[in-house]
């Protein structure tokens, strides 16, 4: 049983989850900094929202912390950076909101092209004012996207249905994609002359921080409206207010602000400023789904689990090809590592077959865990393991191959002198693992927890000596395979054992006559 740690309002129906799985939710909301340090001592996984700040120190504080949840899109407010350092697993709930978060982004839209909000307020303080309240049509206006990802896609689809022209920015699209969509991808500084309203989806970062400010504003078409339901602090508040009140900018709507809470802002004395605390994913719909997500992910982090939505996991997309084959690509890993006898090497991955394209760059991240963890890396986690290996000088790549001799599929790593192949056999509806191939000797059999290595001259007697003296240290032999090589006139057994073989037995097997070398491979 895991202890999960809640800072923030989180869907019921998500911590029930986890609660159903058999983790103590501790929900401990309002927390400031220096009792999040305490509240975090102990706790095996964090789920928080935006308003709790999951900075260094926290980190530090947290020893025994697996996995931090932030149950909705941005994580500004988490050091992922830090977290890597420390092999804490980082996720987040990227679409659990993205509907929501486009309709808020419409519903701004409207009410500033309308002044629905400044009308509302005024006829409820017993003034009729038409004439002042005077909107625009968004049909036929130039909507400039900044950001085309998930948020910005569904937002130019919807708002196309009202007529408008759509450009974007965003160097991560492709034009052709964008063709697709009905939006011209142009630079940042032609959306923002030729845009009549902007609408920003963007991540906060060093590079999108104060994007909107003095100098970008002026590059504005006369009279544009910008829309915010990003994050606070791409557009420079102080900045977007004085463009306001110079009459360059004609309004703005703002669902987010640099420092929230906040009930303080220049842009709150402006008339035509429509401003709401930060509601992009506050829908019954959008909090539901992103609890359940969250938990889904953390469950997954807490069980050593792959996680689709780990953002500090240099793994990218898992295909359901490729998923079935992360346990045995870490198992092989850990059998090489146990040949290295604990001294890591350069790793390549070898793929054959189906497997081939498929996207495995997570299946070099399982083995490359699985040798780290054999070669005495203690903590070793998807997280960590490329920034373990790096500060190691371990190099580890792929290559892959259509091509396969045996079998549909099969997976070999290399390291050092060593390599050991494997691959996942059909038997009845289940699937299996299997060790096919070992330092070039041809051999079939099922991993286990402990077992042996043996290399030996090719001739009678040699698998009668080694099955004797563990039979006289009482260690039990519950599985062979032997794999001869007629160039070499050596013989390979890979042998599987009950009980792990002493290092007396081993000492003693390697000092006899015939046998060339031999390795405890331990898969527990």
């Amino acid at each position: 049983m895991a202890r999960v740690l809640v800072t923030e309002e989180i869907a019921e129906s998500g911590l029930q989850e986890l609660r159903n799985a058999g983790h103590e939710v501790d929900i401990q909301l309002g927390l400031s900094p220096e009792a999040l340090i305490e509240a975090v001592r102990g706790a095996h996984a964090l789920i928080i929202r935006s308003a709790t700040k999951v900075d260094s120190p926290t980190l530090e504080a947290a020893k025994e912390m697996v996995v931090v949840g932030r149950a909705g899109i941005g994580l500004d407010n988490v050091d992922v950076a830090k977290a890597t350092e420390l092999g804490v697993m980082v996720v987040n709930a990227p679409v659990s909101n993205i509907l929501s978060a486009a309709e808020q982004t419409l519903a701004l839209l409207l009410a500033q092209a309308r002044n629905i909000p400044q009308a509302h307020s005024a006829l409820k303080n017993g003034k009729w004012e038409r004439s002042k309240w005077e909107g625009v049509e968004l049909h036929g206006k130039t909507l400039g996207v900044i950001g085309l990802g998930k948020i910005g896609a569904l937002v130019a689809q919807r708002a196309m249905a009202f007529g408008m022209r759509l450009v974007a920015y965003d160097p991560f699209i492709s034009e052709e994609r964008a063709r697709h969509m009905g939006v011209e991808l142009m630079d940042l500084d032609r959306l923002l002359a030729q845009s009549d309203f902007i609408t920003i989806h963007l991540p906060k970062n060093k590079e999108t921080t104060n994007l909107l400010n003095a100098d970008s504003l002026k590059k504005t078409k006369q009279g544009v409206r910008i829309i915010n339901v990003a994050r606070g602090g791409i557009v420079n508040e102080a900045d977007l207010a004085e463009a306001i009140r110079s009459g360059h900018v004609q309004g703005a709507a703002l669902d987010v602000f640099e420092k929230e809470p906040t009930t303080e802002s220049p842009l709150f004395d402006l008339a035509s400023v429509v401003v709401v605390p930060h509601l992009g994913a506050s829908t019954f719909e959008a909090q539901d789904k992103a609890g359940v997500t969250i938990a889904e992910q953390v469950q997954l982090a807490l069980a050593g689990d792959f996680v689709p939505y780990a953002v500090n996991v240099a793994a990218g997309e898992v295909s359901n090809v490729v998923r079935p084959f992360m346990g045995l690509a870490e198992l092989l890993g850990r059998f090489i590592g146990g040949l290295l006898d604990g001294n890591p090497a350069d790793m390549e991955v070898v793929y054959q077959g189906e497997l081939a394209g498929a996207g495995t760059k997570i299946l070099t991240l399982c083995a490359l865990k699985g040798l780290l963890t054999a070669t005495g890396h203690d903590g070793v986690s998807f997280v960590n393991a490329p920034q373990l290996a790096a500060e190691h000088n371990l190099a580890y790549g792929e290559v892959s191959t259509v091509e396969s001799p045996e079998y549909v599929n099969q997976i070999t790593v290399r390291s050092g002198e060593h390599a050991v192949s494997g691959t996942l056999v059909t038997i009845g509806t289940r699937l299996e693992t299997r060790i096919v191939g070992v330092d070039g000797h041809s051999v079939e059999i099922p991993p286990a927890g402990s077992m042996l290595v043996v290399r030996n001259d090719d001739r009678p007697g040699m698998i009668g000596r080694v099955g004797v003296a563990l039979g006289e240290a009482g260690v039990s032999i519950s599985s062979m395979a032997v794999g001869p090589d007629a160039r070499t006139k050596t013989a390979l057994m890979v042998l599987s054992t009950v009980e792990a073989t002493p290092a007396s037995v081993i000492d003693r097997l390697r000092g006899t006559e015939g046998i060339q070398d031999i390795h405890l491979i331990t898969l527990r």
